[in-house]
This record gives structure tokens, sequence and C-alpha cells, in this order.
């Protein structure tokens, strides 16, 4: 059996620690909100957005999982294209956004450097 005391015995490293996160946790919680607030604009993107997803996530759930089980000739089929793009769309969306990424970081990379020669 562990000795109980030991686990209240602790260092001025772990106390400076322990006072470090709290302070953390208490300048993320008051001071960002009020220094980042969203305008109306930014709200109303943000919310577009989440629609906008909640809207695919239903509609590609729907296809996925809903439609194997309803038979071929029922009214929905129509709405929903062929089996073989859940696979295909999700493949060619995830590499144009690998694309994107990987064109992003070799840009601010070469932007990097080019600003380092300059100064050196």
């Amino acid at each position: 059996m562990p000795d109980d005391r030991k686990i209240f015995e602790t260092d001025k490293t772990s106390l400076i620690l322990v006072f470090l996160l709290v302070y953390l946790k208490w300048l993320v919680c008051h001071l960002v909100p009020v220094l980042f607030q969203a305008t109306a604009t930014d709200q109303f993107v943000g919310y577009g957005l989440v629609a906008f997803s909640l809207v695919l996530f239903a509609y590609y759930t729907i296809w996925i999982i809903v439609l194997p089980f309803i038979e071929s000739d029922h009214l929905i089929h129509k709405y929903f294209l062929p089996r073989e793009y859940s696979v295909i769309i999700p493949v060619v969306a995830g590499l144009i956004l690998l694309l994107f990424v990987g064109t992003f970081i070799a840009a601010v990379t070469w932007k990097n450097r080019k600003s380092a020669k300059k100064t050196a």
C-alpha cells in the first residue's frame, strides 16, 4: 500500500508548474474571449459553415448507410449519386486538401527563406 503522505509532498518546480498552468487557464478563459470577439459577420459565416457541414454529413450518412437497405426502384434513389462516387468524391476532396495544405506550407517556407536571406 503506498504511503499517502508522499502524494502531498511536492517540490518547488511542481508548484511553479501548477501555478503557471492555472494562470494560463485563467488567461485563456478570461482574456482571450475579450481580445478576440467575433463580429456578426464572423458568427454568420461560422453558423453557415456548421450548417453546411451538418447537411453534408446527413446527406453522406443517408447515402452510405441508409440507401443500401432501401429497394433500388424507390423514389429516394434519384436524389443520390451512384455508390461508386461515395469513395471517389472523398478521395478527390482529400487529395485537393493535401494539395492546398502542401502549397501553403511550401509558400510559407519559401517566403521565410527569402526573408532570412535578405536579413543575413
